[in-house]
């Protein structure tokens, strides 16, 4: 991206010509190589027939109100979260979901990109664009990559209140595992907290339910999804990536879902994960039998519709003589 001011302004860009999108460089201070503009400085620095001519011919597009973005780059979350910025001005700030994102939770949705302004602010909602309207917090303000951004904490409080139960709890496991492993409960007692003293205390109740089961020992989203489906199925909260050692405390494996007491596993069959290792993982489910466990798998399609694991958990527990209150 190293195109110079001086560009000829031809009728139209030669075939060969690159894209601006692709060579204006850093266009908007602070932001770094962004992918997103706004289109007057655009204009400004190469001219408008090379910015019609590339919004004409696809390499960039319009986003929202005056800020193009580079098309090959329409989907990606920070690019994206440029362009709310640069809409919404030096008042604005990432939050929610795509701030999740941004501090490395990536289980969150980001087909929004969400902002916060202040009440007074003029931005509105608009497809894409999810703006919330509120004090700033300055105390919670950081940066990432030159991003006006919650921090951490904050955004995953906001998240618990707000998000989907499976989506806030796959956020704060991922916020949980991020953290040094003596910091995890002090991370957590820190979110209590927040949640005790939101002013707004709508969803507050489930956040704190939620938190209580969040581990940050899961190794996937599908495995916090999973999680929350047994519970809701009214079935015992279950250990999380729970370590099998032998006698000599050696480790043998870690499960998935485990409830030791009653020698029941519930492993979670990812494709991705699993795609070839299937006689590697027929080798440990016949182990774990062998050792006395009952072994359960349950993949996406019992995230969709739980009766088939709903069953198989009943049976298995049924025969340790347990019945679910």
């Amino acid at each position: 991206m190293h195109m110079g001011v001086g560009c000829p302004q031809a009728r139209e860009p030669p075939t060969h010509a690159a894209p601006v999108a692709a060579t204006v460089g850093h266009m908007e201070v602070g932001y770094g190589e962004p992918g997103a503009y706004v289109r007057r400085t655009l204009i400004a620095r190469v001219g408008r027939r090379r910015v019609d001519a590339d919004l004409r011919h696809g390499r960039l597009r319009r986003i929202w109100g005056g800020v193009l973005i580079d098309s090959s780059r329409q989907l990606d979350v920070r690019t994206r979260a440029v362009a709310a910025l640069l809409l919404c001005g030096p008042s604005a700030v990432i939050c929610g979901k795509s701030a999740a994102w941004l501090h490395g939770c990536t289980a969150a949705d980001t087909s929004d990109t969400h902002v916060l302004v202040p009440y007074e602010h003029p931005a509105r909602t608009r497809p894409g664009l999810a703006v919330h309207n509120g004090p700033m917090p300055h105390d919670d303000l950081v940066e990432l990559a030159g991003l006006r951004v919650l921090s951490v904490e904050r955004t995953v409080a906001d998240v618990l209140c707000t998000a989907q139960p499976r989506e806030a709890l796959a956020v704060t496991d991922q916020a949980l595992a991020l953290q040094p492993d003596e910091g995890r409960e002090g991370f957590r007692a820190r979110l209590d907290q927040r949640l005790a003293g939101r002013a707004d205390p709508r969803g507050t109740k489930r956040a704190v339910w939620l938190l209580g089961l969040a581990t940050g020992r899961a190794e996937s989203p599908p495995e916090s999804w999973l999680l929350l489906e047994v519970v809701d199925l009214r079935f015992p909260i279950p250990e999380v990536n729970w370590r099998l050692c032998g006698p000599d405390g050696r480790l043998i494996y870690r499960l998935d879902l485990a409830w030791p007491e009653l020698r029941i596993v519930l492993e979670y069959d990812g494709y991705a994960v699993h795609h070839g290792r299937e006689a590697e993982d027929r080798a440990r489910a016949d182990d774990l039998r062998r050792r006395g466990w009952i072994v359960l798998t349950a993949t996406k399609e019992d995230l969709r519709d739980s009766r088939r694991l709903e069953e198989a958990l009943r049976a298995a527990f049924a025969s340790r003589g347990y019945r679910r209150p």
